[in-house]
């Protein structure tokens, strides 16, 4: 199965080094600086998974997450942050995430993540 995820992520570094991961591992991987360049740049194409960072100047992953949703997407989204913050859980279970990563993560957990998701 082709699966086809997308990286969205301010931190030019980190986004580069999971699309790379991701694509090494045999995914198809396109890199998106924010959730406004997504949504600007996707159009109509598909994902099989989102993985999109919380914290990102303007839209937030969050905000990205209920507009899609609100949007009709039945595409999963896995956030990913480096913050702390002892209620992120609950926001996004909430919201509907299918997984939260705290940064560093092992490249290995968010494949359980995204292969748990696209196989429900």
């Amino acid at each position: 199965m082709d699966l086809e995820i997308a990286v969205i992520d301010d931190d030019d570094s980190f986004r580069v080094a999971l699309v790379e991961s991701l694509s090494s591992l045999g995914y198809q991987a396109d890199g998106y600086s924010s959730a406004e360049d997504y949504i600007g740049r996707v159009g109509g194409k598909l994902f099989s998974c989102v993985v999109t960072d919380i914290h990102m100047p303007g839209m937030s992953g969050l905000d990205l997450m209920q507009r899609l949703f609100a949007e009709g997407s039945t595409t999963p989204v896995v956030l990913i942050t480096a913050r702390s913050d002892t209620n992120l859980e609950a926001k996004a279970a909430a919201a509907g995430a299918v997984c939260l990563l705290r940064k560093p993560f092992e490249i290995n957990d968010l494949i359980g993540c995204i292969e748990g998701a696209v196989s429900d």
